[in-house]
């Protein structure tokens, strides 16, 4: 009865018969049917769990509205924290007026798997890792997949049915061309509107989570990302972000279950944090949406918390940034005075005896810094913190995850053989998932997984390109899992503003950025380092790279490892990153 249903679901979901039947003439199986067969194993093991479609286990979550957020309008200006005149009613019926400063409601989808990534020496590893179910286009482009509600909540169906424009296998990547051009969707996969809340109609059935379980199979098997999905939001944003196990292809013996765990985020509730034993874990076939209510603005990361050293060593690592409030001062406002403000709310508030203050208030400046239009772009100025001075401020930012791996751990972890959690030595050293020269190979790479289908495998340069006179902005995060590591920078110095998500500031909110000519960070760690291009040309090159010679490889290569480029340009794109 299982296989019927899922041979049933492979017609109805458009694959020919020609590329769908498992059957050869001689009664055998080619290779092409059996990896059509390895692509069936999650959705055999989630038929035998809920043959009734009623009872769907994978759903997304993306609201059009809260109480804290009724709209789902972009995030407002801020001038400061203020009482909504229309309070919200309690359970209890009790109304409770409450305070805002602003936000929006953002989301976006995920799942975990495995899949593959390409290494500078030619070297195909096999990864545990997420990948990306909403935000596609802006991935595969290097942007954050974090999208506003109206963005999100886009169906995945037209007229005709099914659109084939935004959803394939490999998708974003054209198969017959091996690219991403033109591929513009960044809504919810699998999202469908409900039928069965329409009665059994789909015209005019409402969007509201349901999805087909099949056009997330699609597109989320086989589809692991190094790093992971990466993840922007804006303090005071509602995040809700959904997370879908799809399973382990190539170990269907693994009944691997996966969590999100955001590393060093001050989460209101146990229930949202990723760690099994306070939370919970999402099976196979299971779906779940994390909540968070945006706080400081800092660089941090995610990770999964299944068997943490297994995992994080396997890839299922990601970075997640929050842009300060302090963007959205309106122009001609003080910094400084916005800052003050936040003072006035419990929520942001610094208390002055608190050693975990995040936002201190300097010294009251002689001359205060008002919200100016950066002249290079155009857009109102960028800051990294809420620094009440304009000293973090920054042109173009650019996220970039350091990571090893043990090829051996890599490859025993796809071949079924107990992993040797003592000898682990990382061998390959990666910036966003790639070695030198790959980190300055523009665009997305993609990698051939064990089904034929090429996937947007490492969609994350690292070339930093700065405007002359501009600055750029490095978030900068740890996840190696055994090593220390180190970058240094030669002939444009490092600022280093913040660290673990904190700006450097003393509790009397006196200024402790320091200049360096490297960062050395652990496991775990970030850090937010401002480059500035005053007194430097356009056309000059600096390298970003690790002191540490035998991290500067690929295995026992001597090209590869830790290292980058750094332009100085007439002008970049903040968006593309493009230097001109």
């Amino acid at each position: 009865m299982v296989i019927d249903r899922i041979f049933a679901f492979r017609n109805w979901h458009g694959v020919s018969p020609g590329r769908g039947d498992i059957r050869q003439r001689d009664g055998g199986l080619d290779m092409l049917s059996v990896s059509h067969l390895v692509r069936l194993l999650p959705i055999m093991a989630l038929s035998l769990f809920a043959l009734d479609a009623q009872a769907q286990s994978m759903r997304v979550q993306c609201p059009t509205g809260t109480s804290l957020h009724p709209t789902t309008a972009a995030s407002p200006s801020y001038t400061g924290p203020s009482v909504v005149t229309t309070p919200f009613a309690a359970t209890s019926g009790v109304t409770v007026p409450y305070t805002t400063n602003g936000g929006a409601i953002k989301c976006q989808q995920i799942s975990g798997g495995d899949g593959y990534a390409t290494m500078a020496d030619g070297t195909q590893t096999y990864l545990f890792g997420f990948g990306p179910l909403s935000g596609l286009a802006d991935i595969a482009n290097g942007l954050p997949g974090t999208q506003l509600a109206t963005v999100f909540n886009s169906s995945n169906v037209n007229s005709g049915g099914v659109n084939p424009d935004i959803i394939w296998v490999g998708a974003p990547v054209t198969q017959s061309t091996n690219t991403i051009a033109g591929y513009t969707f960044n809504g919810a996969i699998g999202l469908v509107p409900n039928a069965e809340a329409n009665g059994g109609s789909a015209a005019g059935a409402p969007l509201d989570g349901h999805v087909d379980p099949g056009l997330i199979m699609n597109v989320g098997v086989m589809n692991a990302n190094q790093p992971a999905p990466l993840i922007a939001i804006d303090e005071d944003d509602e995040l809700f972000l959904t997370l879908t196990n799809v399973g382990m292809i190539m170990r269907p013996d693994l009944f691997e279950q996966h969590t999100v765990h955001f590393h060093g985020y001050p989460n209101a509730s146990a229930f949202y944090d990723g760690v099994p034993d306070a939370s919970i874990a999402i099976n196979i076939g299971g779906s779940f949406t994390y909540y968070y209510l945006a706080p400081d603005a800092g660089t941090y990361f995610w990770h999964c918390h299944i068997s943490p050293p297994e995992h994080l060593q396997m890839g299922m690592v990601g970075q997640l940034y929050v842009r300060p409030r302090q963007n959205r001062v309106p122009l001609g406002n003080s910094l400084f005075a916005a800052l003050q403000t936040q003072q006035t709310d419990q929520r942001t508030a610094c208390a002055t005896e608190g050693i975990l203050c995040s936002t201190p208030v300097p010294p009251t400046p002689a001359t205060q810094v008002v919200q100016t239009l950066d002249t290079r772009t155009g857009a109102p100025t960028l800051y990294a913190y809420n620094d009440g001075d304009g000293s973090t401020r920054y042109d173009v930012e650019y996220p970039i995850q350091i990571h090893g791996f043990d090829p051996n751990f890599h490859f025993v972890g796809m071949t079924f053989n107990p992993e040797a959690f003592a000898d682990m030595k990382d061998k390959y050293f990666l910036l966003n998932g790639r070695s030198y020269p790959d980190t300055v190979q523009s665009g997305t790479m993609t990698t051939q997984s064990a089904d034929g289908t090429m996937h947007a495998s490492q969609p994350l340069p690292t070339i930093i390109n700065i405007p002359v006179g501009g600055r750029a902005l490095l978030r900068l995060s740890n996840l190696d899992v055994s090593e220390y590591q180190t970058l240094a920078s030669l002939g444009i110095p490092m600022t280093v503003v913040g660290y673990n998500a904190r700006l450097l500031r003393d509790l009397a909110g006196n200024n402790t950025a320091y200049l360096t000519n490297s960062v050395t960070m652990a496991g775990g760690e970030s850090a937010d380092v401002i480059l500035d291009a005053a007194g430097l040309t356009a056309g000059q090159k600096f390298y970003l790279y690790t002191p540490n010679l035998d991290h500067l490889s690929n295995d026992a290569e001597n090209f590869g490892g830790l290292m980058t480029e750094i332009n100085i340009c007439n002008s970049v794109d903040v968006s593309t990153k493009t230097c001109s």
